[in-house]
């Protein structure tokens, strides 16, 4: 799959807001999908440190579709 390609890659839909209280609320095109906490919190301030936004948009698109 070419990145150039991927809706994730261009639209990036997905976007994130850190809260008090070690956890993050999920947005999928500026509306709240889902908050996480604990693990998936941490996984998602090492991802946000590898400063790769493709890298971010694949982590969002899992944790918020593993809630299903």
């Amino acid at each position: 799959m070419e990145i150039g390609n991927n809706p994730l890659f261009e639209e990036k839909p997905y976007s994130y807001k850190l809260q008090k209280g070690n956890t993050a609320q999920i947005l999928l095109r500026n509306k709240k999908v889902r908050e996480i906490g604990g693990k998936d919190y941490n996984k998602l301030l090492r991802v946000i440190a590898l400063d790769n936004v493709y890298e971010l948009q694949l982590f969002l698109d899992k944790i918020v579709k593993n809630e299903k």
